[in-house]
């Protein structure tokens, strides 16, 4: 389970004196704890691993949107943690989609459905949303079909 390998592996980070691998892990523990109690169980629960993985990736674009923040305000010392942070999260997350990939879900997805024109082109990023299940970002997602509606 992913939630136990974070937890476990604040462990390891303290024994390897890993301080940005610590700091990240301590923080995914937190959202973690506060996702349970948000869903009404006792803090010492553990998340399925589909419920960790929308906390790592919220995490993960809160770490984007800080980064592009930072790089915009000139901060790059800023952005430069928020990077170290991203990467040890993104190695929770299953590996990405390549936007070739998604491209040939949307075509499918789009013959499926029918859908030719943009008035329906919130139904059919849900659409490959939902059968993605993660694999891929959404962002890319919604490039590729605005891309192939337009």
């Amino acid at each position: 389970m992913i939630h136990e390998n974070i937890k476990t592996g604040i462990l390891d980070a303290l024994k390897a004196k890993d301080e940005p691998r610590l700091r990240t892990l301590r923080s995914l523990t937190a959202a973690m704890t506060n996702e349970v109690v948000a869903k009404k169980r006792k803090p010492d629960e553990f998340l399925t691993d589909d419920e960790a993985l929308a906390v790592l990736k919220r995490a993960a674009n809160q770490r984007k949107d800080s980064i592009q923040q930072f790089e915009a305000a000139g901060r790059n010392e800023l952005a430069v943690p928020e990077k170290e942070e991203l990467a040890i999260i993104e190695a929770f997350l299953p590996a990405q989609m390549s936007r070739e990939d998604v491209e040939k879900v949307v075509k499918a997805k789009m013959a499926e459905m029918g859908v030719t024109d943009t008035s329906k082109a919130g139904q059919l990023t849900g659409a490959v949303m939902k059968e993605l299940k993660g694999k891929a970002d959404g962002g890319d997602v919604k490039a590729v079909v605005d891309a192939l509606l337009t």
